[in-house]
């Protein structure tokens, strides 16, 4: 069925919404005429005149109910009805045209003025119902003005009859125009309706496509992020514990080629861990897996944790890592902020073989800007603007060195998306050969409450014996917690470990006791049977409640997410995987500021 039917066919269904109107109209004429001429005219045939009109007025009552009880009827019914339709309405106009044949010069001239006004207000309301019905429109008006013009033509007993009959000649050609620009108007109406419909068919089609791809989208994004966060804690325990056994091994040898060996593992190691962590982290911020949590944040802390973190690591280039600027407190997700600050901090060593690198915060006007320096091998300016851009490494005039080519160019990008989520911007100057500084604008904060265990600025001492300490390790990955026994042990610690809250609940309950209080507390943030380490140390702090023994919990959640429950539950994070220098860094930490 083409356009033009199927238009016809909806103004089709629009006159049959009008059917009760219409009926009421002809029913009021046809009482006004048996009002009229029902002294003048013949008795029967006004009688069977009349009967007519009013078995078609019950007719269409009947194709209206019908039409009601099945609105939405298909187009093939709404042909066979319009059929009937037009039928109906041409005879009801003949009828018309049969009242003024028949009952023109009866009754008084008021009588025959109403007549031709009655008659003639059917044709002037065809033309609203009709018009886009063009050929039913001319059947309709036909039936009904030519008897009564040709009525009032032939009526040489009325004075002016040849005048009236052209007057009647004129309204008929005049009420076709009018029906014809009303069809068309209608017309255009009616089919811009249907457009209309089409279209907003066409958009409720789309949307629901766009809904379930979307819902789709999300099952998808739901069940990658549930993938990677089992993969942040599964992948990473092997990495862990391949770090482990290669420092412990590297303790127990002497032979130099040995022990260079061990060092290449413990740097391919150092580099794996790198590429896995920024593919973490960037597929959590592009999945919407990272919220963003504002509140102050002091930079006195934040700086003594990076410092704790990265100053071994300077100190073994010969670098000198400084930080000024640390009384400020900023307003920021603390999370984020100090991610930025790692990323920017690492890439300032990696890159730097001489001098330093400075992290500084100072007041520029209003806000406070935090600013990481280094003294290293420069950006060229034609790459600053592509710095942030995803796995893009710059490339200078003088070839990388090995520890310069790791990772895979994603720190950078994960820095500018963590900043576009706290809503900040980050800036980047660089001369070659002078060096590099990054910029980040934060409003200030207000100080929150001190807090009681800040880490220190003390230098953490690379050599470590842990001769005659006694540490607790409660781990459930077999490998990792063997490693980290056997490393200890190389250090020279006692060490008890345990797979399960529950066998450090049997061990501090057992009969002979659980002995002095151990001097550290090493434990995995997720155990078996939904417990987490948190409950490993409340286990064991409240088994010596005199005493406030230090802690340190292993994630694998790069992206933090602990550190509020570290400050409740006074303990310190290292994620995995936990390199031994830095193992060694925050054991020395612990145990030189209890």
């Amino acid at each position: 069925m083409d356009g033009e039917e199927h238009h016809q066919l909806d103004h089709v269904r629009a006159l049959f919404t009008q059917t009760p109107a219409t009926l009421t109209g002809n029913a009021v004429g046809l009482g006004l005429v048996l009002l009229l001429f029902a002294g003048s005219a013949d008795p029967v045939r006004l009688a069977v005149w009349a009967t007519l009109v009013g078995v078609l007025l019950v007719l269409r009552l009947l194709h209206y109910i019908r039409y009601r009880r099945n609105p939405r009827a298909d187009d093939t019914t709404m042909r066979r009805w319009r059929v009937s339709w037009k039928a109906l309405v041409l005879l009801q106009g003949a009828m018309w045209g049969v009242a003024a044949w028949l009952f023109w010069g009866l009754g008084t001239p008021y009588d025959r003025l109403a007549l031709l006004l009655i008659v003639y207000s059917y044709c002037l309301g065809s033309v609203q119902l009709l018009s886009t019905q063009w050929r039913v429109f001319l059947a309709f008006i036909s039936l009904v003005l030519v008897p009564t013009i040709l009525r009032v033509a032939t009526d040489t007993s009325q004075p002016g009859h040849w005048q009236l009959a052209g007057i009647l000649t004129l309204l008929f050609g005049i009420t076709v125009l009018m029906a014809r620009t009303a069809g068309s108007a209608l017309g255009q109406a009616i089919r811009l309706k249907s457009r209309t419909d089409a279209l907003a068919l066409q958009l409720r089609i789309e949307k629901a496509e766009a809904d379930a791809a979307r819902r789709a989208a999300e099952a998808a994004s739901r069940a990658k992020t549930q993938f990677f966060a089992a993969a942040s804690h599964d992948l990473r325990q092997p990495l862990h514990a391949m770090g482990l056994f290669a420092e412990a091994l590297r303790q127990r040898i002497r032979d130099p080629e040995v022990a260079s060996l061990v060092n290449s593992i413990n740097e391919s190691v150092d580099a794996l861990e790198g590429l896995f962590g920024e593919l973490l982290d960037i597929t959590r911020i592009d999945t919407g897996g990272v919220e963003v949590n504002p509140a102050p944040v002091r930079l006195k802390e934040l700086f003594a944790r990076l410092r704790l973190h990265f100053e071994p690591v300077a100190f073994e280039k010969g670098l000198a890592l400084s930080f000024r600027g640390e009384q400020h407190v900023v307003q920021a997700d603390p999370v984020l902020l100090e991610r930025i600050l790692r990323n920017l901090v690492s890439n300032a060593i990696r890159y730097t073989d001489d001098g330093g690198v400075l992290v500084s915060c100072r007041s520029v006007q209003g806000r406070l800007r935090v600013q990481v320096w280094d003294s290293g091998i420069g950006i060229p300016e034609a790459h600053l603007s592509r710095v942030f851009e995803e796995f893009f490494q710059v490339q200078g005039n003088r070839p990388l060195q090995a520890h310069q080519r790791k990772g895979l160019g994603l720190g950078l990008a994960i820095v500018k998306r963590l900043a576009d989520l706290m809503g900040t911007a980050i800036g980047v100057r660089s001369r070659m050969g002078h060096g590099t500084v990054f910029t980040l604008d934060l409003p200030p904060g207000k100080a929150p409450r001190p807090l009681e265990a800040a880490a220190g600025g003390a230098r953490t001492p690379i050599g470590l014996t842990l001769e005659g300490r006694h540490l607790v390790v409660v781990e459930d990955e077999a490998t990792v917690r063997e490693g980290l026994v056997v490393l200890l042990q190389a250090w020279g610690a006692t060490v008890s470990a345990f797979e399960t809250v529950e066998a450090v609940q049997d061990w501090l309950g057992a009969p002979d006791g659980a002995g002095a209080p151990p001097d550290l507390l090493l434990v995995d943030y997720r155990l078996p049977h939904g417990a987490t380490g948190l409950d490993a140390l409340a286990a064991v702090r409240a088994h010596w409640p005199q005493r406030r023994l230090p802690a340190i919990v292993i994630t694998g959640s790069s992206l933090g997410g602990h550190e509020d429950e570290a400050v409740t539950h006074d303990f310190h994070l290292l994620i995995k995987p936990v390199l031994p220098n830095k193992l060694r860094a925050m054991i020395a930490f612990k145990l030189g500021v209890r």
